[in-house]
């Protein structure tokens, strides 16, 4: 009995099992590293606006159908992290991260040796389907380390490096292509993803909960980096020096199978269906403006390839500002609802805690598109519409990292197929619109183009009601069905 009581005595005075055994700085490590891979996404596509007149000149065609190999960039964006975010979630984060750089790599050198439209518009979704699913897999990696109560804050930063391509890629690409020609902007990409690859590779410890836990156990094959080795090797050491310690607890769940079509699932699945067509109407109207901003600009003010570029940096700022101040006010917010909660945990508003910041960052959105467009059209003095895209970036920005981190907090355990459902939707709405803004505003003028994707955003707003009434009885009817499964 009294050896009973003692073992008892023991596990209770055991510490609790951290969620993981990385610090507070090496997760902000791991999150500038997973940050600098989402650039890449960014760079692909911002670095390429500035060229387009450029482009269509060099293989003798029209700027529209160089339009068209944004389109088919978003389209590819949107459909491969289906792939790679399954593959995330199953083989791992590290292995994921090389194959995709591997081929981002191949199609860089390819476009920078573009002599003719069809392969340009071949490579460019090939280097889509190597560069866009790093935000899903970077999302992954957050929950893989991460709490809710301090993810929003990793998020940000997360996102606020992914983002530094808005503002400094349509200068870099305004710069090569003025200087030392279009091409010059697909070599920088290849020597920028090939330096990086081997940093990954060197640093980038795996964090797949399935896999390996909270990070004690080890990896195998390509999974194993110098940085897990080190740590996992510093958390032993204090495991034995410790009279009281927590056994290594054990991988999350058992090893999942490919679910390539978890992405869509999430994404019909209702339980945020509304939300992530909500995120989808404001992200296509972000990017038909930044798409249209070039040919816009260039017919309204007669602006060479550096001055286009230049225009870039208010949008860039502005999310990189927008991203960086959201990701805190989510924190702050979640603690402060969190605190005065006293419920049930299973009950926890937690749409409330993370959507209700979306009302403030839609109107600003809403009226920074309308400003921009009208402006644009009476051939305002050009900083009137810049002006407005350092706001439509703060506020588009914002609205993807709470909405983003929502999505994490809800699935937790399949975070990058649910980022990756969220790409799905938001570039392939994207790819139709960045097709269409520029024939829509040939044929109803601008002022009016833009006034009408107000219109849309505004009514879109209604999704956002449905997600906030309906979205917790939804979410709570999955976790149950989730938990009778898993006791079968």
């Amino acid at each position: 009995m009294a050896e009973i009581q003692n073992k008892e005595e023991n596990v209770l005075a055991s510490p609790p099992v951290p969620h993981s055994i990385f610090t507070s700085r090496q997760k902000a490590f791991i999150a500038l590293i997973i940050s600098i891979a989402a650039t890449f996404s960014g760079f692909a596509s911002n670095i390429y606006f500035p060229a387009i007149p450029k482009i269509a000149s060099d293989l003798s065609v029209s700027t529209e159908l160089i339009d068209l190999t944004v389109t088919s960039y978003m389209i590819l964006q949107g459909l491969s992290p289906s792939i790679w975010g399954a593959m995330a979630d199953v083989q791992g984060r590290r292995v994921t991260y090389i194959c995709t750089f591997a081929i981002f790599i191949g199609a860089c050198i390819g476009l920078a040796e573009t002599r003719h439209y069809y392969q340009l518009v071949i490579l460019r979704c090939l280097q889509s389907a190597g560069s866009a699913s790093t935000i899903a897999i970077g999302a992954g990696v957050l929950a893989d380390i991460t709490t809710r109560e301090e993810r929003g804050g990793y998020m940000g930063f997360f996102q606020a490096g992914l983002l530094v391509p808005l503002a400094a890629g349509p200068v870099l690409g305004g710069v090569f292509s003025a200087t030392m020609g279009w091409r010059a902007i697909f070599w920088f990409l290849t020597i920028y993803g090939g330096a990086f690859l081997v940093l990954l590779i060197l640093v980038l410890p795996e964090t797949l909960r399935s896999l390996v836990g909270n990070g004690s156990l080890p990896a195998r094959g390509f999974a194993v980096s110098p940085l897990a080795y080190v740590q996992r090797r510093r958390h032993d050491s204090i495991t034995r020096t410790s009279s009281k310690t927590p056994a290594t607890p054990p991988p999350e769940s058992k090893k999942q199978h490919f679910n390539f079509l978890g992405p869509l699932r999430i994404l019909v699945g209702v339980e945020v269906t509304s939300i992530i067509v909500f995120l989808s109407v404001y992200y296509t109207v972000w990017q038909m403006t930044v798409t249209a901003m070039s040919t816009l600009f260039e017919r309204t003010y007669g602006l060479s390839e550096i001055q286009i570029g230049l225009t870039f940096i208010a949008n860039g700022v502005g999310c990189m500002v927008g991203t960086l101040l959201t990701g805190r006010l989510l924190d702050i917010d979640y603690r402060r609802i969190k605190s005065q909660y006293t419920g049930r945990p299973e009950n926890f508003p937690l749409e409330h805690a993370r959507l209700r910041s979306v009302w403030l960052y839609s109107g600003v959105q809403c009226v920074s598109v309308l400003i921009f467009g009208w402006t644009l059209d009476k051939g305002v003095h050009i900083s009137a519409p810049i002006i407005c895209t350092f706001f439509l970036g703060w506020a588009a920005v914002s609205i993807q990292s709470v909405i983003m981190t929502f999505l994490v907090d809800v699935f937790p355990k399949r975070s990058a197929s649910a980022t990756a459902a969220l790409n799905l939707a938001r570039c392939l709405m994207g790819a139709g619109g960045t097709a269409a803004v520029l024939p829509i505003a040939d044929a109803i003028d601008v002022g009016w183009t833009f006034t009408m994707f107000t219109g849309i955003m505004l009514a879109a707003l209604g999704l956002v009601v449905v997600q906030m009434w309906y979205g917790a009885g939804w979410r709570r009817e999955r976790e149950e069905r989730e938990e009778e499964e898993a006791n079968e």
